[in-house]
Parts: C-alpha cells; structure tokens; sequence
C-alpha cells in the first residue's frame, strides 16, 4: 500500500477532453497560490488614483481662482449684434465699439479671459447691421430722390 492517500481529483486538462490552461506571463508574479498582488502606484503628479482621484487620464483641475473667466461684456456684445440684424440696425455702431474695446482687453490679457470668439461673433453681427443700415439710409434717399423728382414733372 501507497502512504500518499487517495489520488487528486482531476482539474482542468486532467479528463483527457480539455487543454490545460495557459501558464501565467513570465515577470506577472501570479502563479499558484501565490495570493494578491497590489497594483504599481501611480506616477507622481498623475493625481492620486484611487476612489476620487480622477485620473483616467483626464487632465488636473485647474487652480482655485486660476482659470479664464468669461469678458463680461460677452453676452451683451453678442446680443448687440444679434438685435442690430434683427429689429434695430443702430446697435450695430454699439456692438462693433464693444467689441473693439473687449478684444483689445482680451489681447492684452490673453490667459485671463475665455470668450474671445463669442466677442469675435457680436462684433462681426455689429459689422453686418451696420451693413444693412448704410444699404437703409441709401435706399431711403434713393426714394426721397425719386419722390422729390417726380413731384417736380407735376
């Protein structure tokens, strides 16, 4: 008689029908029972890892109080140029004097501010109702010209 006891049950590749598994990569440290190895610590300066850390690869929140802010005559140079189109050609002049005066501030601080395009668009809107108002103002004296000479034949 055998001193070993009772043979092992059969484990995966064991039963003559299935391959035996793949042995681990080389390096891995898993093999066995050699338990739970710990994931590498993250690099310095990649924010931490973890619950709440917020890396996946997205980029480190900016500074308290360190980000561009929005120019705070934006808006309002937008809506400018948007009601010069729509109802009131006159703000046109307004919103391109705005503007001007919001992209110089921007330029001259270019970190500081965050809405240059939006400045861009109700000034380049201002631009266009002064456009319409100039094409107003000649077609009106085309038709006062044309009124005041046909009211002369008579």
């Amino acid at each position: 008689m055998s001193d070993q006891g009772p043979p092992p049950p059969p484990g995966p590749g064991d039963d003559g029908f299935s391959a035996p598994p793949p042995p681990p990569p080389p390096g891995s440290g898993e093999g066995g029972y050699s338990g739970y190895s710990a994931p590498p610590p993250p690099p310095p300066g990649s924010g931490g890892g973890g619950y709440g850390g917020g890396d996946y690869g997205a980029p480190p929140p900016p500074p308290m109080g360190g980000g561009p802010v929005d120019h705070p005559k934006g808006v309002t140079i937008l809506v400018l140029g948007v009601l010069s189109l729509v109802c009131c050609s006159p703000l046109g002049i307004v919103a391109l004097i705005m503007g001007n005066n919001a992209l110089k501030e921007i330029d001259a601080q270019p970190g500081r501010y965050s809405n240059r395009q939006l400045v861009q668009i109700g000034r380049i809107l201002g631009i266009i109702g002064i456009v319409f108002l100039v094409i107003t103002i000649i077609w009106f004296l085309f038709l006062g010209g044309l009124t005041a000479i046909s009211g002369s034949n008579n």
